[in-house]
């Protein structure tokens, strides 16, 4: 493993070190390897939402031209599309 120096805020800190001496980590490098994961998933579930947003415009790129429309009747055209699927 590599080690490296790194700079806490006192609040981290204590944090830190509250999360050892409560039992919840053997170290303070189990906690920083435990949110260096966390922050891995964070990351990969960001890069899979903006995929799937880029997925989503596009498809909406795809699907022909857009229309203005008010919110009156926006309203009515989902009240009714809601009616014609049924209940859930």
């Amino acid at each position: 493993m590599k080690t490296l120096t790194v700079s806490l805020s006192p609040q981290q800190a204590r944090m830190l070190q509250a999360a050892v001496d409560s039992g919840s980590y053997a170290s303070n490098s189990e906690v920083v390897r435990d949110a260096l994961r966390l922050w891995e998933q964070r990351e990969e579930l960001r890069r899979l939402e903006i995929a799937r947003l880029k997925r989503a415009y596009d498809e909406g790129k795809a699907s022909g031209e857009g229309r203005e429309i008010d919110g009156p009747t926006l309203l009515a055209e989902l009240k009714a599309e809601a009616k014609a699927d049924g209940p859930l």
